[in-house]
């Protein structure tokens, strides 16, 4: 755990959401000697390692390689910002109106979400990808979505140790 992170400035002894976590985490990637040595890819599954958490923030580092793809999730109770600091990821936000919400977050980019929003990560791309992502409260579970044989769309209960990934037999969620 990169003990610099914790000196990193915020407000204390509360929660943080939206800006507040963008600004951290945008801080935290600005710092590499915090985090750079644990950087590593695999193509097989994200690499992903807790740099710092504490009773109301949670900072991880995830590597990504071509096909990565967390699949639809929420993060439960938890608000979060995620910066890019190398290669490119895609963020697509389930919406009712329509299609995802779609967008390409290139390094030196972020993005905030709310406890209630659900969307997906995945890379994107022709080079591997670092993203920094904190969490507050800390991350402890997560829903991840699947569409059942009836087309209802279902959560379910994913802990926070482990990677997401959408679900092997699931189709892609449709536009509601």
């Amino acid at each position: 755990m990169a003990v610099g992170v914790s000196h990193i400035p915020r407000p204390h002894r509360r929660n943080l959401c939206g800006e507040e976590l963008e600004t951290f985490v945008n801080e935290l990637a600005s710092r590499p000697e915090l985090w750079i040595e644990l950087v590593q890819h695999d193509r097989e599954q994200r690499i992903y390692e807790e740099l710092f958490s504490d009773d109301y923030l949670t900072a991880w580092l995830i590597c990504w390689m071509e096909d990565h793809d967390t699949g639809f999730h929420d993060h439960d109770i938890s608000c979060g910002a995620v910066s890019v600091v190398s290669g490119c990821v895609r963020e697509q936000r389930l919406t009712l109106e329509g299609p995802p919400e779609d967008r390409l977050v290139r390094a030196g980019e972020s993005f905030n979400f709310s406890a209630v929003d659900i969307h997906r990560v995945r890379h994107a791309g022709d080079s591997p990808a670092v993203t920094l992502h904190v969490y507050s409260p800390p991350l402890l579970s997560m829903g991840a979505y699947v569409v059942d044989e009836h087309g209802r769309l279902e959560r379910q209960t994913v802990p926070s140790s482990e990677e997401l990934r959408p679900a092997r037999d699931s189709p892609e969620v449709p536009t509601l």
